[in-house]
């Protein structure tokens, strides 16, 4: 067991992140002692697994105790991994768009082809990940939108969204926008949702004609969580 938690963390620090699918991350996910055991190899060293049930990757972060020690207290860049501020107002807008509606399909047990259609069998479905629940943006229309409060289209297009790519928060498939590997990982809804949805965002996102999904109560995500779990285990 030690052998294979060594190559599991190795991978991770190495690949960044890994997909819930892979041998190696699925036990982690299913057997409790390798999980235990992992958790306090990382927490030897001040990390930790960075495990969202909704995301289709995992990946390992700082714990919040050595953050400060780390990052040195103050607004450091790495701690925002070198990203500016209209580069992080881009990142949240596109979390908005991508990750909330996201997750209300999962808790409806819908695909995105399912959106605005009832089935009366939704909640039999299992919780699922990736392009079948996650929409992409257009690009082009992304830019029109939020372009002029965001920095600019040029910067955006440019520079900006090639750099959330490269941190794995996007990916950029002919002129769309899809979620990365880091983008429901790094960023968590629970934190976050509320903010954008009773916050300054949601009335932007709404003055662009953007929808903004109810907030999906705290039982609600706890019900996913077991479901997700619960299916990990088969």
């Amino acid at each position: 067991m030690n052998q294979d938690i060594t190559a599991l963390i190795a991978r991770l620090m190495a690949h960044r992140w890994l997909p819930r699918s892979d041998a190696q991350v699925r036990r982690a996910l299913i057997d409790e002692a390798f999980r235990a055991e992992l958790e306090n190899r990382l927490a030897s060293v001040g990390l930790q697994l960075l495990d969202n049930p909704f995301a289709a990757h995992v990946a390992i972060g700082l714990q919040e105790d050595v953050t400060d020690a780390v990052f040195g207290g103050r607004d450091y860049q790495p701690s925002t991994m070198g990203l500016t501020r209209d580069e992080i107002a881009l990142l949240i807008v596109i979390w908005a768009l991508i990750i909330l509606p996201k997750r209300e399909r999962q808790l409806g047990r819908k695909s995105v082809e399912d959106d605005g259609q009832n089935d009366m069998f939704g909640q039999d479905k299992p919780i699922v990940h990736g392009d079948e629940v996650s929409s992409a943006i257009l690009e082009a229309s992304l830019l029109a939108d939020f372009g002029a409060q965001l920095g600019g289209k040029t910067k955006i297009r440019n520079f900006a969204l090639g750099k959330l790519a490269r941190l794995g928060f996007i990916e950029r498939r002919a002129g769309y926008i899809h979620e990365g590997p880091l983008l429901d990982v790094l960023l968590d809804y629970r934190v976050l949702a509320d903010r954008i949805i009773n916050g300054t965002l949601a009335d932007v996102l709404a003055a662009a004609g953007r929808n903004v999904p109810q907030m999906i109560e705290e039982e609600d995500l706890d019900e996913l969580d077991e479901d997700v779990d619960t299916a990990a285990d088969h």
